[in-house]
């Protein structure tokens, strides 16, 4: 006769108790809570082997939070940062301590922003949460430093004129590299870190979420962006989450302007109803690889972020087969090829957007569908033939004109002769 064993210690009723524990969170209200507090993530190997560039999630000249932090590579600038902080806080006649507490009040919340950053962090036995507030206040000061330069066009006058980093020349120096880092999706700071060091920075002078946005814009800015569109349509004024998040803003503000045809402001090329495609302008350089790897997966590790990264991406894949349409958008000028060839650009282009999925909920389907039903008819395919192969080039243009005159005068001549014999 069958009978239950006893439960052994360590056996399978240990782990029935922890998980009864945990059922008070397994609602749906806990969850929604939970996941909303994440904003920076680790990429996943899955999504690292897709990618073309083995060192497209990783900083390579400064660490920004805890991902990086003990790199071994980056910690020569760990140097300037503590210069940076010592010369802030000269100059700002403000203490050090001011600057600390500033970030220690809102630590919880710059901590929840790290996507499964472990305890070491967060222990106040073995001062992690003390290690933590460093951290935000040495990065911080330093990228305020860094871009209140470059926004000034000038560099604070307490450094040497020599000064590797933090003078005119220096500060041009490294701007691609920094602002490249500033957009890897592991090597975010919080928006929030900057702007209460900001606030201590400034003293009794206002400051708005949105000067922060704008700030972080402005060192981020790239040929992206369109220099006509003016910037109080783009930037948001409630607070953005991180340097990365405010690019992706700006940059689908941009998608919306241009693909979806409605806010289209710039040169169009098709559209099914007025045979005319609005696209943004778009910058193709050496950094744009990495800067599209990082925006794909923080709207893959972010559920709030959206799509709209990734659904352009899709649709320039689906114009962009080779060498011949990068040349034909470069011609119009949607794409700013700054890389060797058009053909580099065209695999990009293909490369980028591999195991991606165009959202359901995209407009770019609509926008396709016209599209293709423009193409799929006979006399749009012969009349762009027409156009492309005859009515481009003068010369050619004068001969199929010229043959076209001498086909009607034949014709006529034939006509003539035909009733000539009729009434004979």
């Amino acid at each position: 006769m069958w009978c239950e064993k006893p439960v052994s210690a360590g056996s399978g009723k240990d782990w029935v108790v922890e998980m009864e524990k945990m059922l008070d969170g397994a609602d749906r209200a806990a969850e929604t809570a939970r996941w909303s507090k994440p904003s920076i993530y680790r990429v996943p190997e899955w999504l690292k082997d897709m990618a073309t560039d083995d060192g497209a999630y990783r900083p390579r000249l400064v660490s920004l939070g805890p991902f990086h932090h003990d790199d071994e590579l980056l910690r020569p600038m760990e140097e300037h940062k503590r210069r940076a902080v010592l010369h802030i806080v000269k100059r700002s006649r403000k203490r050090l301590g001011e600057f600390a507490a500033a970030i220690a009040g809102v630590a919880d919340e710059l901590l929840d922003a790290y996507d499964n950053l472990g305890g070491r962090w967060r222990r106040e036995d073995e001062g992690g949460r003390r290690r933590f507030v460093e951290m935000m206040v040495l990065d911080g000061c330093f990228l305020l430093e860094m871009m209140k330069g470059l926004s000034d066009r000038r560099a604070p006058d307490d450094y040497a004129p020599n000064d590797p980093v933090f003078s005119v020349h220096g500060m041009l120096c490294l701007w691609v590299g920094i602002r490249g880092d500033m957009l890897v999706i592991e090597n975010q700071i919080p928006l929030l870190a900057l702007y209460r060091l900001e606030q201590v920075w400034r003293g009794n002078t206002p400051l708005s979420e949105k000067d922060i946005n704008n700030l972080v814009l402005n060192f981020v800015y790239d040929p992206l962006k369109d220099r006509e569109m003016p910037r109080e349509d783009i930037i948001e004024n409630k607070l953005c989450l991180h340097p990365l998040d405010i690019y992706h803003k700006n940059f689908c503000e941009l998608t919306e302007a241009g693909i979806h045809l409605k806010k289209c402001r710039g040169t169009h090329v098709i559209d099914y109803r007025s045979r005319v495609l609005c696209l943004p302008t778009v910058s193709i350089h050496d950094g744009t690889e990495k800067i599209f790897l990082n925006l794909l997966a923080f709207e893959r590790l972010h559920g709030d972020a959206g799509s709209e990264a990734t659904d352009y991406m899709i649709f320039m894949d689906n114009i962009v087969n080779s060498e011949r349409d990068v040349a034909l958008l470069r011609s119009k000028g949607i794409i700013r090829n700054l890389l060797s060839s058009d053909t580099e650009a065209a695999q990009l282009f293909n490369n980028l957007s591999k195991g991606a999925v165009l959202s359901p909920f995209s407009r770019l389907h609509d926008v396709r569908r016209k599209v293709n039903a423009h193409c799929r008819r006979p006399w749009n395919r012969w009349r762009a033939i027409l156009e492309h192969n005859y009515m481009s080039n003068p010369c050619v243009l004068i001969s199929l004109i010229a043959a076209a005159i001498l086909l009607v005068a034949t014709l006529l001549q034939t006509v003539y002769s035909v009733l000539g014999v009729y009434k004979s």
